[in-house]
């Protein structure tokens, strides 16, 4: 059956000494377009953000199974990142004018839901494959990362889209390295996708990130010839590719936020915040 939407449980209250990203109980996100080139104390800072965001993905992820519910595992994220000083930068991210601010610490998205799925009262199933995607916000930085997790006995159908998502998403991540155009990542992406007739999810993307959740600059998951940004050392960015059993056309809930396949098969994601090297790709968001 096609999920529905659940029941959203009340705002979680972050400690008032942890500090908070500048969109906090703003109208709008600002989405600076200048370099997305970082300095070495900036890309430190980041490797904590990362690896913080890192444990706590291992942390929810450690929960994904049959009867817990999607607000469950919203708490267990919120509350790890706070237990360590970080906010949880989806709380409170803006809507920017097409639905309220995101109401949760995390997103859960089950099944047919590509991304941004809101926790809720939905009960996790036998057989669901489930992504958390989760932020950290400390020392000024963010990082973000996300993975697909099967609850209980999943078919086989499911598990290998799965594993190909992951599979592509390291394959993007070696082909980064300077001097190549960041169209790059979406061709591995996409080839490698083709081999077994999945879609690939083409207008939600990868984004530059650093003291901004997101910047300006656009990472595409498919072969896009007009992304010809020259990749460069010390850029930070998040490569996430989302690939469908089926097409790569979406809906969207009328909560805004909550994007689903059209033809509601399923739909799998993994998502690394890296940093681009002399002689490649560091990524940030490992335990």
């Amino acid at each position: 059956m096609p999920l529905a939407p659940g029941v959203i449980s009340p705002l979680r209250s972050v400690p008032s000494d942890i500090p908070r990203p500048e969109y906090v109980g703003r109208a709008r996100a600002e989405r600076p377009a200048g370099s997305d080139v970082q300095d070495t104390d900036t890309i430190e800072r980041m490797r904590v953000a990362g690896r913080l965001a890192a444990q706590a993905l291992a942390e929810v992820g450690r929960a994904v199974v049959p009867g817990v519910t999607t607000d469950e595992l919203d708490r267990i994220g919120h509350e790890f990142l706070c237990d360590h000083g970080a906010y949880p930068s989806t709380l409170g991210y803006p809507g920017n004018g097409r639905a309220p601010a995101f109401s949760k610490s995390l997103c859960t998205s089950l099944n047919e839901v590509i991304c941004h799925g809101i926790p809720d009262s939905t009960v996790v199933q036998d057989g669901d494959i489930c992504n958390i995607d989760i932020t950290a916000y400390i020392h000024g930085v963010h990082g973000d990362t996300n993975a697909t997790f099967l609850a209980g006995e999943v078919d086989e159908e499911s598990r290998l889209l799965v594993e190909r998502t992951h599979e592509s998403m390291m394959r993007a991540i070696k082909a980064v390295a300077p001097g190549r155009q960041v169209n790059v990542i979406g061709r591995v992406i996409e080839s490698y996708a083709r081999r077994f007739g999945y879609g690939v999810v083409r207008d939600f993307t990868g984004h530059g990130i650093s003291t901004v959740f997101h910047s300006g600059f656009v990472v595409p998951h498919y072969d896009d010839p007009d992304a010809t940004t020259v990749l460069e050392p010390g850029m930070t960015f998040t490569i996430e590719p989302m690939l469908t059993l089926g097409t790569y056309a979406w809906d969207m809930w009328p909560d805004g936020w909550t994007v689903v396949t059209a033809d509601r098969r399923r739909s799998a994601q993994f998502e690394h915040t890296i940093v681009v090297t002399d002689t490649g790709a560091e990524i940030l968001t490992l335990p």
